[in-house]
């Protein structure tokens, strides 16, 4: 089978099937390609913090409802250090605010109005190759229920995450990756118990980080620091929920409801960006590009961000002839980006224990957020970072 199309979108994560809504509402022809299942997609966990700018991008393109009624509006967090606790006021600091939304919700409504759009999204595909990146139309071969298909496009957009094979398009001659690769992870777990807290918790302590956060008034989300070699099979709820105590302050400690786990995993932590995030006609989005740790809430954020501008930059071409934002689509979308990798690793380096850690710099790490606890400039810089910076 040899098909024609304008785009083919390699990802149908919620970066993947955004951008294919926005090509849809461009008139732009694609097709989506995901090596695997839906289940499988709908069943990942992930961090749901949407920032001012991504609630607005989904709201102007009709996928916003769900988000607007389910979600919680936070208009800032509380951060604490050992049993001090002090909030940032979002809203006095910005006027905006954020919405704590499962990207597993996002998932579901991407692949909603896109099944009702009729939009080809073909999953469990395998040996997916990307050719003629420097040619004048790229070539994306693949195998779809054991037959061999090959879809002709004049563009691929790499939103297939960091394992994808859209980056391997890039010659290890152009490409320039940085990385910055953490000692330590966040276990995490779901626990059908009501949130500790109407707003998320950020808790600094000697024992390590801890994050107290929610999905719905019934369902909380939790994570504290490990060590990146622990294992799952290490943490029985029970020693979970004793260490998750012993690093909050006393008010949350006191309201902490616990129960059975319904999920529990461990996440690396990880810095990684990829330069340049085009060659050629193959264009990186999202996690192909570029990974942050979870502290700063930027991955989703990001991935909305790239798609956003991408989509725009497809739209000027097919619908004016215009290159120009095409060809300057990396530039514009790095220069967002390592401004929240800058957040997240600040953010990082400021909560969380390191191994073999100093006493200076422990009293450094308290001192910052003394400082941030006690300064409105330094509280507006962060409420500024947090709730996301104009891309």
């Amino acid at each position: 089978m040899t098909s024609r199309v304008q785009v083919v979108i390699l990802g149908a994560g919620p970066s993947g099937l955004l951008l294919s809504h926005l090509l849809d509402r461009s008139g732009v022809s694609h097709v989506v390609l995901e090596l695997r299942s839906r289940e499988h997609v709908l069943s990942r966990i992930r961090a749901g913090v949407l920032e001012q700018g991504t609630i607005d991008v989904l709201d102007s393109v009709g996928l916003g409802e769900r988000a607007r009624r389910e979600g919680f509006v936070h208009e800032g967090v509380a951060l604490s250090s050992g049993d001090e606790t002090f909030r940032v006021d979002f809203r006095a600091r910005t006027g905006k605010a954020v919405t704590i939304y499962g990207q597993t919700e996002l998932q579901k409504d991407l692949f909603r109005a896109r099944d009702a759009a009729g939009t080809t999204i073909l999953d469990s595909v395998s040996d997916v190759r990307v050719s003629g990146a420097r040619a004048d139309r790229c070539v994306v071969s693949f195998t779809k229920d054991g037959a061999h298909a090959v879809i002709e496009a004049d563009f691929v957009a790499g939103c297939d995450g960091h394992h994808g094979v859209s980056r391997t398009a890039i010659p290890a001659s152009v490409l320039r990756t940085y990385e910055r690769l953490y000692p330590f992870g966040w276990l995490g777990i779901l626990s059908e118990t009501p949130p500790v807290s109407d707003e998320l918790i950020y808790a600094q302590h000697e024992r390590g980080f801890a994050l107290c956060s929610m999905r719905n008034p019934r369902l909380s989300r939790y994570y504290i620091q490990c060590d990146a070699a622990e294992r799952v099979e290490d943490w029985p709820d029970a020693r979970f929920w004793d260490e998750l105590s012993a690093r909050l302050p006393r008010e949350a400690r006191a309201r902490l409801a616990t129960g059975p786990s319904i999920e529990k995993s461990i996440t690396p932590l990880r810095s990684f960006i990829a330069e340049p995030m085009q060659y050629g006609r193959v264009f990186l989005a999202g996690d192909a590009a570029h990974i942050v740790p979870p502290t700063g809430a930027k991955g989703l954020n990001l991935a909305v961000s790239d798609v956003t501008l991408l989509a725009e930059a497809f739209g000027a071409f097919y619908g004016r002839g215009d290159e120009s934002s095409l060809k300057s689509y990396s530039e514009r979308a790095l220069a967002g980006v390592w401004k929240a990798v800058r957040f997240s690793w600040w953010m990082t380096a400021l909560l969380h224990r390191q191994k073999d850690e100093d006493a200076f710099s422990v009293r450094l790490r308290q001192t910052e957020l003394s400082y941030l606890r006690s300064s409105i400039a330094a509280q507006t810089v962060f409420a500024e970072n947090y709730v996301g910076l104009a891309r």
